[in-house]
């Protein structure tokens, strides 16, 4: 379910949204990006100075990073499956996974190092985001008197609104990406504890019935004699 719900969040809430609407915010920004002031090269590094990456660019790279631990998860499945093909073929149809699919074994490890991944790459993004952009609104008109520019400088920013909302769209999407990894992590972690726990009760449980010979020594004779023959009938 989490998984589901994470690729859902990843191709339809930020992938779909980067290529339908957040480029063409961003696609004509330099040139309404206007500073008052003549000086040559002031208006470039005043741009440079509050759009040092360009969102659409940061979260494109995002979006390529979070997705890429998938490929993973997918190249080590087909490699189990290629493995238990062979084996089924040399061994009279026997399987050497029970389901080559199944998050079990190497592949568990696997699918836990692309949860962390994900929610890392993420993380990171959210922290160079927060370094750029401070999770701010933007304003409609900025200050400026990086150098070269001679004294402060008056800069319009186009649609500061429109932008702003992205910024924080692209923090809410990003933030329940992780959400999602950890409680996937959680979730598995619990999973593996549980089965662990319940095939340990197991072993106990067979290795008992195979000892019908136990005698408690602080039990009477007939009571051993009848806890013997209980087994034997079991």
């Amino acid at each position: 379910m989490f998984g589901r719900v994470w690729l859902y969040v990843v191709i339809v809430l930020r992938i779909l949204v980067y290529v339908v609407a957040v480029q063409q915010v961003w696609d004509d920004d330099w040139q309404e990006f206007i500073c008052v002031t003549r000086q040559t090269g002031c208006t470039n590094v005043c741009y440079d100075h509050f759009f040092p990456i360009s969102p659409i660019r940061l979260w494109a790279l995002q979006i390529i990073l979070v997705t890429s631990p998938s490929l993973m998860v997918v190249a080590h499945t087909k490699y189990r499956e290629m493995k238990d093909k062979k084996y089924t073929t040399t061994h009279q149809g026997k399987h050497l996974h029970a389901a080559p699919g199944k998050k079990c074994g190497g592949l568990w490890y696997t699918y836990m190092l692309s949860l962390v991944l994900r929610a890392g790459f993420d993380a990171g993004f959210l922290y160079i985001l927060y370094i750029i952009y401070h999770f701010e609104m933007f304003s409609r008109v900025v200050k400026c008197n990086v150098s070269p520019c001679l004294n402060t400088v008056d800069c319009y920013i186009s649609r500061p609104t429109e932008k702003t909302i992205f910024i924080f769209y692209m923090v809410v999407t990003s933030s329940i990406c992780i959400f999602m990894c950890i409680c996937e992590i959680f979730y598995l972690i619990n999973k593996k504890v549980c089965t662990y726990k319940r095939k340990q009760q197991n072993q106990k449980t067979v290795n008992y019935r195979m000892d019908p010979l136990r005698v408690d020594p602080k039990a009477s004779s007939n009571q051993n004699i009848s806890n013997v023959h209980t087994v034997i009938v079991d």
